[in-house]
């Protein structure tokens, strides 16, 4: 929200409210807002002020200020622009970073808010018609950059065209791209953007456009008519004069202080420190091709105009008034380019005010003696999978790689490395996941191992698949669901793991059977969840889980206060899953016994905060390359980068905080998903962004023309672009001359024809993912939950009510093996749905009323009045679900309302009014051991 005073200009008033670009152009000696019809259109001869503003989920919106001044602009507009972009700082409340854009020495963030390009105009703006003055001509324009371009209008002669870099020449009827022979195929693609930007913009899309080889004339009417408007071919220059060499070592940093006359003093020391600059200060860190102005929080307005004006004179007296970059940042608001040139520059660790308020209000509506159901994540990340997938698992062993069972599946060791393959079905496409899960305790040699027989499995599907490198503790929430139920224990199988044991005599620490565990239970529903053995000891406990503590055939079960039903639901499935013969002895928190304590080895404190995930703001997107026999990891960022940005010849990484992506172009020159594996781990080592990442972080591998869902949700994507053939050029030039592109897959067309009908499913999956709904099922979970040995018979029923028939509504799989129809799946995805359903149904009865079930009004489809159902009576026999005659019409997920009133006493012990009171987990937990669930 704006904080505007009397000092501040009226023209800001509302600002900052909308994400998006706001500009005004410095007129008369004043600001006169630009209409959006208007932005990308600079005039050489004003100064321009731009508000880019991001508004975040979580964290405080982010403002970046940029003032624009065209090279034929007078001094005192520019000063104007330059004091009006810190008003606007002030009118924000002085958060914001603010940039000096010189004409055709842009920012590359500037530019990336007007893409393709910008065009300056030449003369001054003016409101009533524009430009004054304005008449067409043909224009020859230069255009430099492989991923961001910028556009610079030269002499129309043939001594500014050269070899190494892209023309366009804009004529009346037909524009020409020439592209230099030295030029690379990025920038003429990039280029050919800036003609499609031309054709629709200044010739409404009615001219023609031609493409011009350098070194190639004869036989080409193109370019004879090219070369026509300068007169006639002739030779031009082998070398551009302009060609500038990069950069390649880092310049040493000199920081001044700043007084109040605008004097600059040295530090005298070339050696850095955070603890240098002073809050009452102003400062300059001259890094030669970029110059940063540090304002102290407790600086003046004129102040910090003093220092600007200071820094800027500096500019002009060294030279380097137009080629240097000069940016201002307030204490605080530090990038990470400006705190690199700092020893040690110590991470601010903001806790998030979100994530504090939701554990404040579970807690104190826990504390009022209200059932406050688990607060889910705001945008729980989607799964798009079903149950007709695939799973198998690897366990390494030094070069042994061997393939678990079903049931040994479910069951991991923190001391080995696994590979997990999951193939799946997504918009009428075989995806497949693989993921190398390195286990916290696991020895080196076999974290080595485990990548390099990923590399193998990743061959055997022709590089189609997604590889992703993960460590126990920091895994995605995606990986879970494709067990379904997951025990994680403590120990190792491998062969090196056990030597090191032996050596440090630590075989104790495995998990015994015999010897007491205590495991933490974690999960979104009985289809989504894990038990995680962890140490012994109180410091293991946290009041937002729930825990198990096996020792011999006794258990203890231990639920924290801020745990929710849907914890203790887990709680009581996950003990069912781990075969647990014995009855569980229920503790809640700060009812413990002895014995609980002792077993712990002594009460102790321990945390209370539930461990959150760390969102996702705003993800950044670099380009990066290494260089043969060197290891140095260069990066550029690409700043509100599209689908378009990714270039086919190269290699992209995407940082999501939480997660890393490396995106292989297939003309790229990385060949192996091993090496752009190593290209994430370095960038997870360098930390460009300085955001905590660790090497812990999950990377993936993804290839062009396989980018999984939850990798392209990041764009507005169109699956056609990603599978086009051809170099980027090639690309463009085909989609602007509208040629129909050629696709890698035969069933491309088919895939796109779905495609609404699948944007629609993708948001219904959305809205239950946190539910768990959705999501994929172990075959090796669904025996353990159900026995449907009768399946196909319900199906054929000719009789099977609607709740039924929709079990069964979609395409039934055919086992590849013996060609028979399998159900299980399909019935259990369907089922887990209902429950869902159905739990909700209960819990919103028994916050209201906790009235009978059978009193509510009636439902459609599966929330069906409970009543229309006891008026079917069937026996325990028939409604269990392992029985040998089972019944096909009836409701799946209430079992229980069939039975009689009499017997449904002489099974539960109650009544059915007394039971559908109870809360949920305990409704499941009964059914279970009655096996009506």
């Amino acid at each position: 929200m704006s904080r505007l005073s009397k000092d501040i200009d009226s023209a800001f008033q509302g600002v900052g409210t909308k994400s998006g670009l706001e500009i005004w152009c410095v007129y008369n000696k004043q600001l006169i807002s630009i209409p959006k019809s208007s932005f990308g259109k600079f005039h050489s001869g004003n100064a321009y002020l731009v508000l880019r503003t991001f508004l975040r989920k979580i964290e405080s919106p982010q403002y970046d200020i940029h003032y624009w001044l065209g090279i034929d602009a007078n001094e005192v507009d520019s000063i104007l622009a330059s004091d009006k972009a810190l008003d606007l700082d002030a009118a924000l409340g002085c958060c914001t970073v603010q940039y000096r854009e010189v004409q055709g020495q842009e920012t590359e963030k500037f530019l990336s808010y007007f893409k393709p390009c910008i065009i300056p105009v030449e003369g001054k703006y003016s409101p009533k018609t524009g430009i004054a003055g304005e008449t067409y001509q043909v224009t020859l324009l230069r255009c430099k950059g492989d991923h961001v371009v910028r556009v610079k209008e030269v002499p129309f002669l043939r001594s500014s065209l050269n070899h190494d870099d892209v023309f366009i020449l804009d004529t009346a009827s037909k524009v020409f791209l020439f592209a230099g022979c030295n030029s690379s195929t990025q920038e003429k693609a990039k280029a050919m953007e800036v003609v499609e930007y031309i054709k629709d913009n200044k010739h409404d899309g009615r001219c023609e456009v031609a493409t011009i080889e350098d070194g190639k004339f004869s036989g080409d009417s193109d370019a004879g008519e090219f070369w026509s408007f300068f007169g006639g071919y002739a030779p031009i220059p082998k070398l551009s004069s302009s060609t500038t060499q990069e950069q390649t070592q880092t310049p040493c940093a000199e920081l001044f202080w700043i007084d109040t006359k605008g004097n600059l003093h040295p530090t005298g020391t070339s050696s850095l420190d955070k603890d240098m600059l002073e809050k009452n200060k102003c400062y300059m860190l001259d890094c030669h091709s970029e110059v940063f102005v540090w304002m102290g929080r407790n600086t003046s307005l004129t102040e910090r105009k003093t220092s600007i004006s200071s820094s800027e004179e500096f500019l002009r007296k060294e030279g380097r008034s137009t080629t240097t970059s000069l940016v201002l940042l307030t204490e605080g608001l530090e990038n990470a380019r400006f705190r690199s040139f700092f020893n040690k520059w110590p991470q601010t660790v903001e806790s998030s005010l979100y994530n504090e308020g939701r554990e404040k209000v579970a807690a104190l509506f826990k504390q009022k003696g209200y059932d406050v159901e688990e607060l889910p994540d705001e945008e729980d990340d989607p799964l798009y999978t079903n149950c007709r997938d695939n799973l198998k698992v690897w366990r390494v062993d030094g070069d042994d790689v061997s393939l678990l069972s079903i049931p040994d599946q479910t069951k991991l060791f923190t001391g080995d490395c696994y590979l997990v393959q999951y193939k799946y079905t997504y918009k009428e496409r075989t995806e497949h996941l693989l993921y190398v899960w390195i286990g916290c305790e696991s020895i080196q040699q076999d974290r080595a191992d485990a990548i390099t027989n990923a590399s193998a499995i990743v061959g055997t599907t022709k590089g189609e698949s997604v590889l992703c490198h993960i460590y126990q503790g920091n895994e995605p929430s995606r990986f879970f669901p494709m067990f379904q139920s997951l025990v994680v224990f403590k120990g190792g199988l491998s062969r090196r793991y056990k030597v090191l044991l032996a050596e440090k005599e630590k075989i104790g620490e495995e998990y015994n059977e015999n010897k007491a565990s205590l495991f933490r239970v974690v999960g979104t529903s009985p289809r989504n969840m894990q038990a995680i053995q962890v140490n012994l000891v109180a410091t293991s406990l946290n009041s937002s889980y729930s825990y198990i503590l096996q020792y011999g055939a006794s258990a203890f079960t231990w639920i924290g206060k801020l745990s929710s039903d849907s914890d203790h639901e887990v709680l009581d499935r996950m003990l069912y899953f781990l075969d647990t013969s014995c009855q569980p002895i229920y503790i809640r928190e700060g009812n413990e016994t002895d014995t609980f304590w002792n077993l712990l080895g002594g009460k102790s404190e321990y945390p209370k905060e539930k461990e959150m995930r760390k969102q996702i703001e705003e993800p950044h997107l670099f380009t990066c390359s290494c260089s043969s026999g060197n290891d140095v990891l260069k990066v550029k960022e690409i700043y509100n980068f599209v689908q378009d940005d990714l270039t086919t010849e190269d290699v992209f990484l995407l940082d999501c905080q939480s997660e890393v992506y490396v995106w292989i172009g297939s003309n790229s020159n990385i060949k192996s998903k091993e090496e752009a594996l190593t290209l994430g781990l370095k960038f997870l080592e360098m930390d460009i962004l300085e955001e905590g990442l660790t090497m812990r972080t999950p990377v993936y591998v993804v290839t062009e023309g396989h980018e999984p869902p939850f990798f392209t949700r990041f764009f507005e994507w169109v699956p056609e672009k990603a599978n086009m053939h051809g170099n980027s050029f090639e690309r463009k030039l085909a989609s602007l001359k509208g040629k129909k592109t050629s696709t890698k897959r035969s069933s491309g067309s088919q895939y796109r024809s779905q495609s609404k009908d699948n944007a629609s499913r993708d948001l219904q999956s959305r809205s239950v993912s946190s539910n768990g709904s959705e999501r994929g099922v172990s075959p090796c979970s669904s025996e353990k939950l159900l026995s449907l040995s009768s399946a196909e018979d319900m199906t054929n029923s000719s009789n099977s009510t609607p709740v039924v028939k929709k079990l069964f509504s979609e395409s039934l799989l055919v086992d590849p093996n013996d060609g028979k129809v399998s159900y299980v799946n399909l019935f259990t995805e369907r089922l887990g749905y209902m429950t869902h359903k159905y739990q909700k149904r209960v819990a919103r009865q028994e916050s209201s009323s906790k009235s009978d079930i059978s009193k509510q009004k009636p439902r459609v489809g599966i929330n069906s009045d409970l009543s229309s159902l006891e008026s079917l009576a069937y026996s325990y026999e028939q409604l269990r679900v392992d029985s040998q005659k089972p019944v096909t019409d009836i409701d799946a997920t209430r079992r229980e309302a069939y039975l009689t009133e009499k017997e449904f006493e002489e099974r539960f012990g109650m009544a059915k009014s007394e039971f559908y009171a109870l809360p949920k987990w305990k409704q499941n937990k009964l059914k279970i051991s009655l096996h009506l669930f």
